[in-house]
């Protein structure tokens, strides 16, 4: 199924970027395979094949494959953050007693190489899903010192991509590491989403629609 994200055909490709997804790390879940699936992820981020389009739904974040990778690995790495250890040591779960997590914290390193790289990447989907992995990875201590290298980027890129989740990750990082995110504009409108029917173009339900400053082509129905 790796090898078949290579695939000159488009839905073979979309096929095995779906079994990363739902099989791989199914509902944010960490496997023994989870860990050197994240090592070939990142090992072939470089191929310009990962630069080619894979099927989109309606709620798809847009980009190429490369931003689809990208993507995979920064859910990934949510999953041994700080946050997520803490969660777990208050539910009885500590992830240092969990081997998939165990090998994903052991190469974050490998990890924020790869997914750096990318933050220079001509396609802008590709930037803004290089930092979102970037972000998460940031919590390995031998990582924390990058965190202020990245600073200028998450502002500039993320905070002010199309993106609401994107701009809000921007804030959420910098708020949690003490820097200024003062400027930057998340989601207005928490409910601005949460029935994507009420918008009738086939634009992407996560875009923020700039003719109207609630996102509804109607009064919602509550």
């Amino acid at each position: 199924m790796l090898a078949a994200l290579f695939d000159a055909n488009q839905g073979v490709r979309t096929k095995a970027l779906d079994y990363l997804h739902g099989t791989l790390h199914h509902q944010n879940t960490l496997y023994e395979a989870t860990v050197p699936a994240a090592r070939y992820a990142a090992a072939i981020l470089p191929d310009p094949r990962t630069t080619w389009a894979v099927d989109k739904k309606r709620h798809d974040f847009p980009g190429c494959m490369r931003a689809e990778l990208l993507a995979w690995i920064a859910s990934v790495a949510n999953e041994v953050t700080n946050e997520a250890e803490a969660l777990c040591q208050r539910l009885g779960l500590p992830l240092d007693e969990y081997p998939p997590a165990v090998g994903i914290r052991e190469i974050r390193p490998l990890l924020f190489s790869a997914s750096l790289l990318c933050t220079e990447d001509t396609d802008r989907h590709v930037r803004e899903a290089a930092l979102t992995a970037c972000i998460p990875l940031l919590d390995d201590p031998q990582l924390v010192g990058h965190r202020g290298d990245l600073v200028p980027l998450i502002r500039e890129v993320l905070g002010t991509s199309e993106l609401w989740q994107h701009r809000e990750r921007a804030i959420d990082a910098l708020d949690s590491w003490g820097e200024d995110s003062s400027g930057l504009v998340g989601q207005r409108n928490p409910f601005q989403f949460c029935d994507s029917d009420l918008l009738h173009d086939d634009s992407s339900a996560w875009l923020t629609d700039p003719r109207s400053t609630e996102g509804y082509s109607e009064e919602p129905p509550f």
